[in-house]
């Protein structure tokens, strides 16, 4: 088990992971175009970006699945390309799809994982058994996985990442497709792993997830990097409030967005659900004139607020995008 080094909190050996001009390229795409990263001992570390952002193609060049083109990088320590093995042997990996034999019960795939980390016997039942309840699976041990909800795959299959405790686990979006529920308990799973001193780097799309779980986050976008810190430092970055305007009449949402941006300079935020809008504001009277020229062209105005970025309009400011919301995921 690994906890934080803090004799010398400003170097390598205070790292998990440490890296410099991560660059992967498919083709013509590059995935991942020159990304550094330092991730503490013993934090939970989120790296935020939409769809095809290139989360899970860095998560797989610093678990040695897929080898960079440039760049270099250190796991626990380990160069990524020089000590592959010791890389390796320090992680754990969970993918965004189960890992899981669907016709074995949980006990049976804990059972099967444990024997071939080379657990024997009493050993590799009571590896199992510890698991199963540590994960609140025990009394799902012996049902087929294939019965499991989604919840209790995600948690089985996290479990199966910890048969030998890791020195970095990475969790690329553990919770996508599940309900608020089963997203909750993986939460607290999450957390409780990273009490115990287990390092954990999580791709996600929520921003949620990522504000909730993460002492620090990256923002990548196409294969860069482009901001990091913690939610409070991002929400900080944009150096600006938020006016948050509802319309009294949805078909007026285009208009008004128009003429926000003219206003104010900013695209807006268009609200999922339609009829309200939330955009960049430098200053409290340029809100108050921008909500004025509204009313002024007619545009009915039921409610306006200024206030401080939530992370989903900061992640709106910086990607152009805005986040996946749970409506979406789920579709």
């Amino acid at each position: 088990m690994n906890s934080p080094d803090t004799k010398d909190p400003g170097g390598t050996a205070a790292l998990a992971i440490s890296a410099r001009g991560l660059v992967k390229t498919f083709g013509k795409l590059q995935a991942v175009a020159g990304i550094d990263l330092d991730v503490p001992r013993g934090m939970i570390f989120a790296v935020l970006g939409p769809n095809g952002a290139g989360k899970t193609t860095l998560i797989r060049m610093l678990a040695t699945l897929i080898a960079p083109d440039e760049g270099r990088a250190t796991v626990m320590g380990h160069d990524l390309r020089d000590e592959a093995d010791a890389v390796r042997s320090s992680i754990a990996l969970t993918g965004q799809f189960a890992s899981l034999d669907e016709d074995l019960t949980g006990r049976e795939n804990l059972l099967l994982l444990a024997r071939l980390w080379g657990f024997r016997g009493r050993q590799a039942t009571g590896r199992a058994r510890d698991l199963l309840e540590a994960f609140n699976l025990s009394d799902a041990a012996n049902k087929q996985v294939k019965d499991y909800s989604g919840g209790m795959r995600r948690r089985l299959d996290i479990a199966a990442s910890l048969i030998v405790t890791p020195g970095v686990l990475f969790l690329d979006e553990p919770t996508t497709g599940l309900d608020p529920v089963a997203r909750q308990g993986v939460w607290r799973m999450i957390r409780d792993l990273a009490r115990s001193g287990v390092t954990i780097l999580l791709t996600t799309q929520y921003l949620e997830e990522a504000d909730q779980l993460a002492a620090r986050i990256a923002v990548i976008d196409r294969g860069r990097k482009i901001a990091e810190g913690t939610s409070r430092e991002l929400k900080a970055t944009i150096g600006s409030g938020f006016l948050h305007v509802a319309l009294g009449d949805a078909s007026d949402i285009d208009r008004a967005a128009d003429l926000l941006e003219a206003k104010l300079g900013h695209p807006p935020k268009r609200n999922v659900e339609g009829g309200a809008l939330s955009i960049m504001a430098d200053t409290p009277k340029a809100a108050n004139e921008a909500v004025a020229a509204l009313m002024a062209d007619g545009i009915a105005v039921t409610d306006f607020s200024m206030g401080t970025p939530s992370l989903d309009e900061v992640f709106f400011a910086l990607t152009g995008d805005p986040a996946e919301s749970e409506k979406e995921q789920a579709s």
